[in-house]
């Protein structure tokens, strides 16, 4: 297969990138590697702790420049940004801030969410909402099977814009279309595609999302973002809140529970600032890079990925055509052993995240053909290997 030449030096970038050297990584849809400016701001942040003690003026700054560095990679408007340290956590404010209303109780989601977001949901039954799944069907979820369960006792529409166990995309932009139709709100949760696939919240006309950093953007455990557009944030006074949230973080006034005007009145606690660093240095990467460039050349590695397995006789999960992924393309292990398998791969240098009965194989701007055609060799090792057919964990 022929592939064109990306729209950046990649040798350039792949120096920057140690681990590259040293490991076949395609667990980018799991946890990017570090890079120089990820451990360049882990370093900053480590020598002001260790000089000044305590530089709160400075750590908050970098905190809202964090924010400033997630709103231009969506598209947002400053103020629409807030800080938080998991989805989970993200979701878990949201739905402290809704309730039933005008015979709204509804929330609908889909059997592709991520357990850390639909648990949320599940849990706020007890506030009065009713949930409808919109189900998976041969690992995908067909925008025509939402007309079934949005309606007008619709609130929300919870939707992953990619589906974590095959990397399936859902043309959020329609889905939003199909919620506001109905008078609700669109939900997305977009940790599986931020920085491989192009987002703008205004042109795909979506209400609320949030992601992490673990995955395409290079970042670590501890930060997550949460987008909401500027004209819903009087209606959300979130109970999940904190000192964080308030109009005036300083003023130390255990009873006044007031708002920032902002998306900050999402957020709690003492924000992970170390976190926060690398969280903008991987995002700065990927706006310099330009998802747009990611995009196309992680299409074109993903097309091979999954010939390249088809002619090794491995069995694709979820949607053949890339056009309707991201990176990630998900093979069925003979068997189900994943675990075992992702283990085996890693002892012959690949990195390749096993989920339910499929291993992932996700390439990012950094990978190369040659990457793609080894992790592939590697996994025809393992499953002739007597290791596995044994099912040795070792």
């Amino acid at each position: 297969m022929s592939l064109n030449p990306p729209a950046y030096d990649l040798p350039a970038w792949r120096r920057r990138i140690p681990l590259a050297d040293e490991l076949v990584l395609m667990q980018n849809c799991s946890q990017t590697p570090p890079c120089d400016r990820t451990r360049a701001a882990a370093d900053a942040y480590l020598d002001s702790w260790r000089t000044a003690g305590m530089d709160w003026d400075s750590w908050v700054a970098e905190v809202d420049a964090a924010k400033l560095e997630f709103a231009r990679l969506v598209n947002a408007l400053p103020g629409e940004v807030g800080l938080s340290t998991s989805v989970s956590d993200a979701t878990s404010s949201l739905a402290s801030a809704l309730a039933p209303r005008n015979g709204r109780n509804k929330i609908v989601l889909t059997e592709a969410e991520f357990p850390g977001v639909a648990h949320v949901w599940v849990a706020a039954q007890r506030y009065g909402f009713e949930l409808a799944w919109v189900p998976l069907r041969d690992g995908v979820i067909r925008l025509e099977d939402y007309d079934e369960y949005i309606d007008e006792r619709t609130l929300l529409v919870s939707a992953p814009h990619v589906y974590y166990q095959n990397g399936f995309r859902q043309d959020i932009a329609a889905v939003a279309k199909k919620a506001h139709d109905a008078g609700a709100l669109i939900y997305v949760d977009a940790y599986q595609s931020a920085g491989c696939v192009p987002i703008d919240v205004k042109a795909m006309d979506i209400d609320i999302l949030s992601t992490g950093n673990l995955k395409f953007l290079f970042g670590v455990p501890g930060v997550a973002f949460l987008y909401v557009k500027e004209e819903l944030l009087p209606q959300m006074e979130p109970a999940r809140t904190g000192w964080f949230g308030r109009t005036d973080v300083f003023a130390f006034n255990p009873k006044l529970l007031d708002w920032a005007p902002t998306a900050a009145r999402f957020e709690t606690g003492t924000p992970p600032v170390l976190a926060a660093y690398i969280a903008r240095a991987g995002m700065s990467v990927v706006n310099e890079v330009g998802v747009e460039n990611i995009r196309a050349w992680t299409m074109q590695l993903s097309r091979l990925v999954a010939e390249g397995g088809k002619a090794r006789g491995f069995l694709l999960e979820g949607a053949a055509d890339s056009e309707l992924r991201n990176p990630t393309t998900a093979f069925l292990v003979p068997g189900g052993d994943s675990h075992l398998a992702e283990a085996l791969m890693r002892k012959r240098g690949v990195i390749t995240p096993a989920r339910g009965p499929v291993l992932r194989f996700a390439p990012h701007f950094y990978s190369t053909p040659e990457d793609v055609e080894a992790a592939l060799d590697a996994l025809v090792a393992v499953l002739e290997s007597d290791e596995f057919r044994r099912g040795e964990h070792g």
